[in-house]
Formats: C-alpha cells, sequence, structure tokens
C-alpha cells in the first residue's frame, strides 16, 4: 500500500484520545528596552490567541489530516474550561467524553513570546488526587463508545487522567475488542503500560524510565546496566529490554536530530533517519508522532510504514513556531523530501 493510499483512509478512522486536556495561551510581541523598574525585559504586546495543548492537541492533529476524534479528558469549572472546550467543538472534535471537575482548574499554560523566542511560561494548574466521580464518568463513557473507534491514543502528561486503573480498564476492553491502542508516555508511569500497541517516548524519557524503573520496581527488573543512551548499541539494548519488561507489541523511541528507532517484536530493530532541516521549535513534535504513528496503524500501514510518516510529520513541526498541526498536503509532501 503506498503512503497516499494510506492518507486517503485516515478520514473513514475514528480514534479515540484519552488524557490531560490543556489550553495553550500565546502572547506575543517585541521586545526593546528593559524595564526600570526590575532588570527584566518589556514586551509589547501585538497579539495573543489560545490552541488545544497536551491531549487536545494530540486531538487536533487527527483531526487535522481527516479523522473522526472522541476527546476524553476534565477541565475545570472556569472560564479556560469553556474557551479550551469550544476550541475543540471549533476544530469539529467530538467532546462528549470531556467532563467537568469542580475540584481543579482547567490546565492552562501561557507562552511569552518576544520576536521567535519564548520568555516564559505561565502554568496554571493544581495537580492532586483524581476526583473519584469524574473518573468514574470518564471510564463509563470510554466502556460506551470504545466498539465506535478504530484505534486509542493515551496522552499521558501527568496531570491525573492516566492512572494505573484507567489503563488496565483501557487495556483490557481493547484487547477483547481488538483495538489499537498507542501511549504517549510520562516517565513514572511506564509501569502501567504494559500490553500496549506501543509507546513512542523521546530518548530522555526512554532513559529515565530505564532508571526509574531500576529503582521501583521489586520484581526481576531491565537487564541493563546503564541509563544514558549514547550509542546504537545501547540504545538497542534498552529498546529491547523496556520491550521485553511491558510486553509491547513495538517501542518508537524519537532521538531529535537522529530521527527515530522502531522495535517490533521478533525482529531487529530499524532506525529513520530525520531530514535536514533548521528547526525552530521541538513544541508538539511528540503529539504529532503519536497521532501519525496511530492513525497509519489503524489505516492499515505496518508499523515501519507508519514510524516513517510520523517521523516526516515531527520534521514539519519542529520547523514551525508554537504548537502545530500538520496538515494531509504537507504530511505528503514531507514524505516525498
Amino acid at each position: 500500500m503506498t503512503y497516499a493510499d494510506i492518507v486517503k483512509r485516515f478520514k473513514s478512522k475514528t480514534i479515540m484520545v484519552i488524557g490531560d486536556v490543556i489550553l495553550d495561551r500565546y502572547i506575543k510581541g517585541t521586545v526593546s528596552r528593559i524595564s526600570p523598574e526590575a532588570p527584566v525585559p518589556v514586551l509589547l504586546q501585538e497579539k495573543f490567541f489560545y490552541t488545544p495543548g497536551g491531549a487536545a492537541n494530540v486531538a487536533h492533529n487527527l483531526r487535522k489530516l481527516g479523522a473522526n476524534v472522541m476527546q476524553v479528558g476534565r477541565i475545570g469549572n472556569d472560564f479556560e474550561g469553556q474557551l479550551l472546550k469550544r476550541e475543540l467543538k471549533r476544530k469539529d472534535i467530538n467532546t462528549n467524553g470531556i467532563f467537568l471537575d469542580n475540584k481543579a482548574p482547567t490546565i492552562t499554560k501561557t507562552r511569552v513570546m518576544a520576536q521567535h523566542q519564548q520568555i516564559v511560561r505561565i502554568d496554571q494548574e493544581q495537580v492532586r488526587g483524581e476526583n473519584r466521580q469524574v473518573q468514574e464518568k470518564i471510564l463509563q463513557f470510554i466502556e460506551k463508545h470504545i466498539a465506535e473507534c478504530d484505534g486509542i491514543i493515551l496522552s499521558d502528561y501527568g496531570k491525573g487522567v492516566i492512572t494505573s486503573e484507567l489503563v488496565e480498564f483501557v487495556c483490557h476492553l481493547a484487547l477483547r475488542k481488538k483495538k489499537i491502542i498507542t501511549v504517549d508516555p510520562k516517565v513514572g508511569h511506564f509501569s502501567y503500560y504494559r500490553k500496549v500497541t506501543s509507546i513512542t517516548p523521546n530518548l530522555k524519557e526512554a532513559e529515565n524510565a530505564i532508571r526509574n524503573i531500576k529503582i521501583t520496581s521489586t520484581a526481576p527488573t531491565l537487564d541493563i546496566t546503564v541509563d544514558r543512551l549514547g550509542t546504537d548499541e545501547e540504545i538497542d539494548l534498552a529498546g529491547q529490554e523496556l520491550m521485553r519488561y511491558l510486553d509491547l507489541e513495538s517501542l518508537l523511541i524519537t532521538l531529535g536530530e537522529k530521527g527515530m528507532r522502531l522495535f517490533e517484536k521478533n525482529k531487529k530493530s530499524f532506525s529513520i533517519p530525520t531530514q535536514a532541516q533548521e528547526v525552530f521549535d521541538v513544541t508538539g513534535a511528540g503529539d504529532a508522532v503519536i497521532s501519525v504513528f496511530t492513525l497509519a496503524l489503524t489505516a492499515g500501514a505496518d508499523k515501519r510504514q507508519s514510524a516513517k510518516m510520523a517521523n516526516a510529520a515531527a520534521g514539519v513541526v519542529v520547523g514551525k513556531l508554537g504548537v502545530y498541526a500538520v496538515s494531509v498536503e504537507e504530511l505528503l509532501d514531507a514524505i516525498k523530501k
């Protein structure tokens, strides 16, 4: 199957994205002087805008590529939550799986940009123990609608939606109904992700996961002595050990300027070089990777084809400033290059 054939199938697929939805706010302007009040730059604001972030950016990426998307998560009872929900609806993303949490605000990240440089980020969040009522509503929604989906993405930003109970529940349903399930992981949660179709850590996340597993695991653990992965041999060993430990179908490690490394059961690792280009901003690259990789798998691509497509999408995103969702035309053009 050609890449064009795979992309044509995107619009017939439905993906459920479960995870921590975030509102991204951008304030852009120019700096030409230092404040007389304190040694800080004075930004002359020229514009500001909002975009879906976190798991909501994964949903945005999928929708931009033509897929139908069910967003599952939680927002606070506040202006930011309503704004985020409105932005998702405006992008034609199904928000019936987003539930109101009266115990915590909507997670909001404000990035202040001077020219092409981020000078400060302001976070609004309150990560606390899960709201049991909200979590029950999320589980019920997943159970009711999982049969309508071709794939499930767990977008774990460590803000409370993705718990061991939820992952176990979703994996059980996905395996029973033969659904593809992928995870954009959080380091401290790696032990949750057993038997999923794939996880997509970057190199630093893989290194930290190895360190974390070796410290916290009481059962037989990873057969690897290093947690700094500087050589191809060390990356291969780490990938194979994580595959074995988590009993995964596949593992896709993103390596920045070195591209990606794909691991599959009973196969040699497969390296995908990156395209040489100028990098402006890596924000959102991981969201693009898991979106395209998962969507391609649901469209019938094999894992190598899917990883190559994800690599091409990431190359487009890092060449843009700020969070960016790749279009079908941009993806096909990047693949050709």
